[in-house]
């Protein structure tokens, strides 16, 4: 199961293409300035079977990808990494936004089992001293769009190029 704040079907801003966003509830990192404050809380908005948002996607033939947004996906890993897997599977590609940095990631076994699953990752916190509206796919300068496959291979950050 899932706990999630919400579903977005169709989006063509958390990611290239036409997406669809899962936006998970609960974040431990409370960034002022957070784009969405009321994901933050750890109660359970809408507990969703994964089996739920596959059949929502399979139903949507048209979609490219899927982003994970929040709240914060890694603290829910083993329900995304799971969810990540099957999308991963149906040919579509996975993006996820965490306010936690790659390095934090990769030191932590239970966050590694989710980044295993990923095409890319958005990370680090917002930080609203940072913020920068004319920016593709993040809200401040610090924030990394990492190609997550290549630097898994490497063990060094390679950033996503369009």
């Amino acid at each position: 199961m899932l706990n999630l704040a919400g579903i977005t079907w169709e989006s063509v801003v958390d990611g290239p293409g036409l997406r669809t966003v899962v936006f998970a509830q609960g974040c431990t990192h409370a960034c002022p300035g957070c784009f969405n404050p009321e994901l933050q809380p750890f109660h359970t908005h809408r507990s969703v079977a994964l089996a739920e948002v596959l059949s929502g996607l399979d139903e949507r033939p048209h979609i490219r990808g899927v982003t994970f947004s929040g709240g914060d996906p890694f603290e829910q890993t083993d329900s995304f990494a799971r969810l990540a897997a099957a999308c991963r599977h149906r040919g579509l590609s996975v993006w996820c936004y965490t306010g936690y940095s790659w390095e934090t990631l990769c030191q932590c076994d239970r966050f590694r089992v989710l980044l295993r699953e990923l095409d890319v990752l958005v990370d680090g916190p917002y930080v609203e001293a940072e913020r920068d509206t004319a920016l593709r796919f993040r809200g401040s300068r610090n924030q990394r769009i990492i190609d997550v496959p290549a630097s898994l291979h490497t063990l060094q950050v390679q950033l996503w190029e369009t």
